[in-house]
């Protein structure tokens, strides 16, 4: 896996990915061991490329989340903490230009970024199980209903091995989000996670990292299984009616126009789906004492709504980024990449299709 690492920016596909970087074909001749994954059969392109289903490849996988999701939710910490400030203080922040312009003047610029650390340390790793599981649990689903289940209840099958793997991961990310939210909202409560952890736990105990885990499975399950199943079906559509080509004939840079494309869609849809549980995230942090049936009523539903807009101009290029920056590293490292699904051949005997 190291190794694989070191080679990274050698094989990085970000040198020239428009005009260099090329989809190659497996020769006849290599007999490339097939492999089935969300009801499809693959091919190792490359001799050198990381087996499929392999330990190694899970593990590249989860780097590839944490590099993903540690790096774009630290780039959008500002939008962050003005769309948490406007959640839990719609007076005081009108909206997100008032929001940035309260902010500035009353901590200066480098109070923009208040909370990048737990934001970092808490993406990252939730990053590591979303992806890195959700491969694992894809494959193994994929097995368990056999090629043709697999194909015909894809969309399924992406919701289930999302949804499974958020779970793991949200269990990793609420300390650190229960932290971000406390420094972002709460004026003089810590300006560190360093000094933020200790407080909490000094306050509240352990509990103090984890009462926002329900609301935060709430808000995280759903959004995750939107990102994966309408990516995953965005880009089957993209290069079925949109892509000129086949994806086997576009370059890689070409295909992660496609992927970033597709995932800027997907996370649009993200934001809508999850943005009342995010709210109630937020100011249960804030509100000591206080149970998410009781935040959600004080709040009502259109109060459920607010900062719905920064969350989608941060959500859209967020995930957008997300699914660039993971399909990027998994060219770099040589990590398979399943082309679109396809019917299997014994389906199309089956049904008669051409």
């Amino acid at each position: 896996m190291f190794s694989a690492l070191l080679d990274a920016a050698r094989n990085s596909p970000f040198k020239t990915p428009f005009t260099k970087a090329q989809c190659d074909a497996a020769a006849p001749s290599e007999n490339p061991k097939s492999l089935i994954a969300s009801g499809r059969t693959l091919a190792a392109a490359a001799s050198d490329e990381v087996e499929f289903g392999s330990t190694q490849f899970y593990l590249l996988c989860g780097v590839g989340g944490i590099i993903s999701c540690g790096s774009t939710h630290t780039f959008v910490v500002p939008l962050d903490l003005v769309k948490c400030r406007l959640q839990v203080d719609q007076a005081k922040y009108k909206n997100l230009f008032h929001g940035f312009k309260v902010s500035v003047a009353e901590e200066g610029a480098k109070g923009l970024v208040k909370g990048w650390a737990p934001t970092f340390f808490g993406y990252s790793a939730q990053g590591a199980f979303k992806f890195g599981l959700y491969e694992v649990f894809k494959v193994q689903y994929a097995n368990v209903l056999g090629e043709e289940n697999a194909y015909l209840y894809r969309t399924w099958l992406y919701l289930a091995a999302s949804a499974s793997a958020e779970f793991f991961a949200d269990i990793a990310l609420s300390p650190m989000e229960a932290a971000k939210v406390k420094i972002q909202t709460m004026p003089g409560f810590a300006g560190t996670l360093r000094e933020a952890m200790p407080k909490m736990m000094g306050e509240e105990g352990i509990t103090a990292f984890y009462k926002g885990l329900v609301p935060l499975w709430c808000r995280q399950i759903p959004y995750t299984m939107m990102k994966f199943a309408c990516f995953e079906k965005t880009v089957e559509l993209l290069y079925a009616y949109v892509v000129p080509k086949p994806r086997d004939q576009c370059s890689k840079g070409e295909q992660l126009l496609v992927t970033f494309a597709a995932g800027y869609i997907a996370g649009v849809f993200c934001a809508i789906v999850s943005h009342p549980a995010d709210v109630v995230v937020s100011k249960l942090n804030q509100a000591k004492g206080s149970s998410a049936f009781d935040v959600a009523k004080q709040l009502g539903f259109m109060g459920m709504w607010n900062g719905l807009m920064p969350r989608i101009i941060m959500i859209g290029t967020l995930t957008a980024l997300q699914w660039f920056i993971y399909d990027g590293v998994k060219v770099a490292l040589n990590i398979p990449r399943p082309p679109p699904p396809e019917m299997p051949e014994s389906l199309k005997k089956k049904l008669g299709v051409q």
